[in-house]
Parts: C-alpha cells; sequence; structure tokens
C-alpha cells in the first residue's frame, strides 16, 4: 500500500481547473507554495519542472496528514491507453477503475522519487506473485 494517491489526469485546462475545484472543495490545498490553478498552465508546469525540479503537483489536506494526492505534470503515458488497460475493482457496488501494474510502474518511474523506487519494488512482487498464479 502506498501513502498517497497518484492521479493519472488528461493535462487540458478545463480538465485541470475541474480537478483543482473538486480538490479545494475537499479541502485539500497544495502543498507547493503555488496557485492551485496555474496547475492548467502548460507554461507554469514547465517552469516548475525546470526551477522547482517539481514531478508531481502534490495536494493534502490540512486535518489528514498522510492523505496526499499526487497529479502527475506530465502525460508520461498516453491516458487513453491507461484507460483501456485499466483493471477494475470493487467496493461494495462501488466500481474503482484503477492503472495496470505495468502502467503503475512506468509512471512512478517518472518522479523516481525514494517513494516510488520503493513503490516500484513492490509492484514488481506483486507481479511476479501474480504471474506464478497462473
Amino acid at each position: 500500500m502506498t501513502g498517497d494517491l497518484d492521479l493519472a489526469v488528461v493535462l487540458q485546462k478545463e480538465n485541470l481547473l475541474g480537478l483543482v475545484g473538486s480538490m479545494e472543495r475537499l479541502g485539500y490545498e497544495p502543498k507547493a507554495p503555488v496557485n492551485p490553478g496555474d496547475l492548467s498552465d502548460p507554461v507554469a508546469r514547465e517552469s516548475w519542472k525546470k526551477e522547482k525540479g517539481m514531478k508531481v503537483f502534490t495536494f493534502f489536506h490540512p486535518n489528514k496528514p498522510f492523505a496526499e494526492v499526487d497529479i502527475l505534470i506530465d502525460e508520461q503515458i498516453d491516458f487513453n491507453g491507461i484507460w483501456e488497460r485499466r483493471v477494475e475493482y470493487s467496493a461494495g457496488n462501488v466500481r474503482i477503475p484503477t492503472a495496470s501494474i505495468e502502467d503503475l510502474i512506468a509512471m512512478k518511474r517518472g518522479p523516481a522519487r525514494d517513494k516510488d523506487l520503493s513503490d516500484i519494488a513492490a509492484l514488481n512482487r506483486i507481479k511476479t506473485l501474480k504471474e506464478k498464479e497462473k
């Protein structure tokens, strides 16, 4: 289990502004001292990558210190491909689409932070176990 939620989203202005609005309504704030609406600006994202070394845009909840949401600020993998390869899980009556293990590993290679590398190792172990079950 990872300690955050990683989201791969289509990096289009309207989509990102909707995401930012949803995060704000849920009480989440940006971890970096920036305007969250700037996430929808490709020039700002490029500047963050170059000047700050930013790989993900992180939202946190002030009342839930471990509830972080990371938004990948590069479209490392085509979203439509991720959607086509998704795996769906059920929680009661709710269907939860998730990226495939292969796509999760690929997405985590981009940021390659210590926690991403740890997640990749765990995902590779899960992948090996699933292959042995076949």
